[in-house]
């Protein structure tokens, strides 16, 4: 007997339609949550930051200031000092001479103090952490409270257990610090990159100067008091800001020597020129264009979720983020369709607010980026799907898009964007998604979806990519390593080869 309703009945963020014996689900937008904002008043924003040199805030001897705003409003929220040559020279000197005379000297087990000191006080502070974060960047507040500041204090919690156990990390061989290390952070982690490198550096006897990034200062000068206030002694750590000029200083110092990067493959390879004849070691954290891979046998739903995870939870401002999606023929239809209607559950909106998916692009600069590609996508003949959500009518927004009928020689195929934006493709095989997966400069992040042991360690040992995830993606921790291969940069980062890049060891 047939069933009538009048309407759907909303069920969480679906409703069920009844028809004859027949139940279909589909998803149901009509409705939204209530706003949930995290309250600013939690933490201090200071009108004005000088430069963080020797243990104490110094103006900038080139007397200039740049402004940093608030994404998701254009609002301005501070003005940071903008380093130039000069300001580089004092704070390497600074940290010259704390490593000669202070920190080098120091038994390990008192170093390991200090860094769990500051582990410590960021997570007394976590709250205070996460709002800032949010608000300089732009990613949603439940995304800096769960994941970037936990994250980077843990990193501080791990490398402080290392430092005086460096005999057991490398058996038979005698370990001394390279001394003073520039180090060079992107937008898009601003806290947790400056705790994976600013962490082990020290951890090994070394000592800092580190660059934030200009769009997003805060974090790491919010850092800097934390330091201050774990009483770290003087030139050990120096937080500077500044653009471009800056950093091209840091890594042309001649008295620096070591230096870590990650941004760009284009700027990578600038640094990589500038070094070259030079004995500084290098470790550089580039570009990606990650495959991320779902064959028929996969569990559809959880890949689904973790495809969303891995490209639209973060903005797609992830050096690592799933931005190809390889899937299987036989499931492509589902994949894809489930897919369209999981972009249209997700909330683009205010970052502060925690029920918030999808919060605002960095900057600008940016968005025209983003939106050059989605516009290129079109022009090559792609079927572009965006997400009808409503963007608020002030700040830096982009719709979730993705693309199907998407060729491997297609722009938005090879080229990274940074942004919300998923290219999909199909296979057959696992030769021919190998084959396609590694046909890419690329090869710092992969993942794969199967329910098959055998075909996951099939896939990542065939794999050109330095961190290969099976049935989940984007997953950190402290412990694990990370880098690429290719034009994804060298070296690794995080766990215990995240030591060796800070060390010279001899027999």
């Amino acid at each position: 007997m047939a069933v009538k309703t009048k309407k759907a009945v909303p069920i969480g963020r679906q409703a069920a339609t009844k028809k004859s014996n027949t139940i279909k689900l589909k998803f149901d937008t009509s409705w939204t949550y209530a706003p949930a904002p995290e309250s600013k008043s939690a933490a201090t924003i200071n009108k004005q930051y000088d430069l963080f040199i020797n243990g104490e805030w110094q103006k900038p001897l080139s007397k200039k200031y740049f402004d940093t705003i608030n994404p998701a409003n254009e609002e301005k929220l501070s003005e940071v000092a903008d380093a130039n040559a000069a300001d580089v020279d004092k704070a390497v000197k600074a940290a010259r001479n704390a490593y000669e005379k202070t920190w080098k000297k120091m038994p390990a087990k008192e170093r390991a103090k200090y860094i769990f000191r500051i582990a410590r006080i960021m997570q007394e502070k976590a709250r205070e952490l996460a709002i800032i974060e949010s608000l300089d960047g732009g990613k949603p507040i439940k995304e800096s409270r769960d994941f970037d500041v936990p994250t980077a204090a843990n990193h501080f919690f791990y490398y402080a257990g290392w430092a005086d156990k460096l005999e057991y990390a490398f058996p038979n061989r005698t370990t001394e610090p390279l001394g003073v290390a520039a180090q060079i952070i992107p937008w898009n982690f601003p806290l947790l990159m400056a705790a994976w490198k600013i962490a082990p550096a020290i951890a090994t006897g070394n000592t800092v100067v580190l660059k934030s990034a200009e769009t997003t200062p805060l974090t790491a000068l919010k850092l800097a008091e934390i330091i201050q206030e774990a009483d770290l002694p003087p030139g050990v750590v120096n937080i500077i800001t500044g653009a471009g000029a800056t950093g091209a200083a840091m890594v042309n110092h001649p008295d620096v020597n070591k230096i870590a990067f990650t941004g760009s493959t284009d700027v990578g390879k600038i640094i990589q020129r500038s070094i070259a004849g030079t004995d500084k070691k290098a470790t550089l954290e580039l570009g990606g264009k990650a495959a991320n891979i779902i064959f028929e046998d996969a569990a559809i739903d959880q890949a689904v979720e973790g495809v969303i995870n891995g490209i639209f939870f973060n903005q797609g401002h992830v050096c690592c983020a799933g931005s190809r999606l390889y899937v299987q023929e036989s499931v492509a239809k589902e994949v894809i369709r489930k897919l369209k209607d999981r972009l249209e559950s997700l909330i683009v909106g205010d970052p502060m607010d925690k029920n918030t998916d999808i919060g605002a692009i960095n900057s600008k600069s940016q968005l025209d980026i983003i939106n050059k590609y989605i516009g290129i996508g079109k022009k090559e003949g792609a079927e572009m799907y965006q997400s009808s959500c409503r963007l608020p009518g002030k700040g830096f927004f982009c719709r979730p898009t993705l693309f199907t009928n998407v060729a491997q020689s297609n722009r938005i195929a090879q080229e990274e964007i940074f942004g919300p934006v998923l290219a999909i493709l199909t296979f057959r095989t696992e030769d021919e998604v190998i084959e396609k997966a590694n046909n890419s400069p690329y090869g710092l992040s992969a993942g794969v979806w199967t329910d098959k042991g055998s075909k996951i360690f099939n896939m990542t040992k065939r794999m050109k990519a330095g961190v290969v995830w099976a049935n989940t993606f984007n997953k950190f921790d402290p412990t694990s390593p990370f880098g690429g291969y290719k034009e994804s940069g060298f070296g690794r980062e995080g766990g215990l080869h995240g030591l060796l890049p800070y060390l010279n060891l001899k027999s």
